[in-house]
């Protein structure tokens, strides 16, 4: 069974820091370009970050320089690393497999 488990969001102020964490089951993972993407309240779902299967990553504009991915493959982990957050980033963070697998989404909350 293909599974995506999220884990690591939660409260925390303007400038501090999170890191998230997905888990992957089922499938090869080494092979598959893994990502983050959130959705706000009323917004569209839209993307925070990529890494390939090779670890070339991409970012959005707005945490470039915050925001870090990682993946371990040995562990069938994609991590990211949230510094400097802002309320702005307030949102549901969910992990992506390319095939279009998603995970069950993990609420992160910046707010003082």
């Amino acid at each position: 069974q293909v599974q995506l488990v999220e884990s690591g969001g939660g409260l925390v102020q303007p400038g501090g820091s999170l890191r998230l964490s997905c888990a992957a089951s089922g499938i090869i993972f080494s092979i598959y370009n893994m990502g983050w993407y959130r959705q706000a309240p009323g917004k569209q779902r839209e993307l925070v970050a990529k890494i390939t299967s090779i670890s070339t990553t991409n970012y959005a504009d707005s945490v470039k320089g915050r925001f870090t991915i990682s993946r371990d493959n040995a562990k069938k982990t994609v991590d990211l690393q949230m510094n400097n957050l802002k309320p702005e980033d307030t949102a549901v963070y969910y992990c992506w497999g390319s095939g279009d697998i998603w995970g069950q989404g993990t609420q992160v909350t910046v707010s003082s």
